[in-house]
């Protein structure tokens, strides 16, 4: 799975399991064609937690950072259509990072992810950066592994709380984030527990415990396969 463009939203949040059947129509019909009709973003995909029952991981693909201040993008974050304004409250212990692609190596859509949220050490900054980069490019030439980024949050500055965020409420934001995908979740898992271990991230750079995540891709789509709402 290789990023396209140089930013990117990652997002975090649990649904209740009584509503995860509405929530999936809506996001697959309504939601990824509203999100892909704006200008700039390239690419949505949602990714099941294996896990955790409730769980899902959404990222959007940007063509520049500076979509994420665009009219655009901030006309539907401030006037939702009614269906989201009816989901949105739905959206538990959502986390949500405005990113920059850091690096990105990879290609192709596969149906295993791991993320791993976490932050580096005072300054240690540029050596971790470094290290992940280093790693990463090597990990997506791996057996079973077809894409491996990072991307660090960098959340523009806004005005005031868009009317989405203030339907959910507060959001919380991850700093650093890396992204492991494949077609064979063993080879990830493996990854994860090697390379990517806390221990070995914290040896490079990055604090105590980060947070992991394991998924499964539910949905994807790009502008070309989307119509406008």
């Amino acid at each position: 799975m290789s990023l396209l463009g140089k930013a990117a939203v990652a997002m975090w949040w649990n649904v209740r399991p009584e509503q995860r059947a509405e929530f999936g129509d809506w996001h697959s019909h309504e939601h990824f064609p509203e999100r892909m009709s704006i200008p700039g973003f390239r690419r949505g995909s949602r990714w099941a937690s294996t896990e955790n029952a409730e769980g899902f991981f959404v990222l959007y693909e940007l063509e520049q950072y500076d979509v994420l201040t665009s009219r655009g993008y901030l006309d539907r974050l401030n006037s939702p259509i009614s269906l989201s304004t009816k989901m949105m409250p739905h959206h538990l212990g959502m986390v949500r990072s405005q990113s920059r692609i850091a690096a990105s190596f990879g290609g192709g859509i596969a149906t295993s992810l791991a993320t791993i949220r976490l932050s580096p050490d005072a300054g240690r900054e540029t050596e971790l950066q470094a290290h992940l980069s280093e790693t990463l490019g090597a990990l997506a030439q791996r057996p079973g592994v077809t894409g491996a980024h990072l991307l660090l949050t960098d959340t523009p500055r806004t005005k005031s709380p868009t009317t989405e965020q203030q339907i959910r409420g507060a959001d919380g934001v991850a700093d650093w984030i890396v992204l492991l995908s494949g077609y064979d979740p063993d080879a990830i898992e493996r990854v994860t527990a090697d390379q990517l271990s806390p221990s070995g991230l914290r040896a490079a750079g990055a604090r105590d415990n980060p947070t992991p995540g394991r998924y499964r891709l539910a949905f994807t789509m790009t502008p070309q396969d989307a119509t406008v709402v």
